[in-house]
C-alpha cells in the first residue's frame, strides 16, 4: 500500500500526510510528506484514526434514508482534514490549508480514482 500513499502524496506539492486505515481503525499504512511536520504526536494520530472507523460506522446507520456518505472535508485554522470512503479501507489526508476549494475538490476526486480498488 505504499505506492499508493505516495501516489496520493503526489497529487498536489500542498498535500501534508496520507493514511489508509483499516475498518476497525488500524493505520495499514501511513506517510508524512518529506519537509512536513506533524500537527499531532504519533499517538494523537492514532487514537485520531480509531475514531475515523468509529465515525464511519456511525455514518452507516443514515446510509439507507440519506446515501452513503462521499467523503468527509474539515477546514480547521492550520490544516484541512478529507476522509474517503472505499469499500474496505478508509483514506485520510490533511492539506495546507491555504489552497483553493475547487483545487481541493480536484484532489478528492484524483484521490478516488487512485483508491477506488481498496
Amino acid at each position: 500500500m505504499i505506492p499508493v500513499v505516495e501516489d496520493i502524496l503526489s497529487i498536489d506539492p500542498a498535500m501534508r500526510f496520507a493514511a489508509i486505515i483499516d475498518l476497525k481503525g488500524d493505520i495499514s499504512e501511513a506517510i508524512m510528506k518529506e519537509g512536513k511536520t506533524s500537527l499531532k504526536t504519533q499517538r494523537e494520530e492514532a487514537h485520531f484514526c480509531k475514531q475515523v472507523a468509529l465515525r464511519r460506522k456511525m455514518r452507516k446507520q443514515f446510509d439507507k434514508s440519506l446515501g452513503p456518505v462521499d467523503y468527509v472535508h474539515i477546514e480547521r485554522e492550520r490544516v484541512t482534514q478529507i476522509v474517503l470512503y472505499p469499500k474496505r479501507k478508509t483514506v485520510y489526508v490533511t492539506i495546507e490549508p491555504n489552497v483553493d476549494i475547487k483545487r481541493k475538490l480536484e484532489i478528492v476526486e484524483l484521490i478516488k480514482k487512485k483508491t477506488v480498488h481498496l
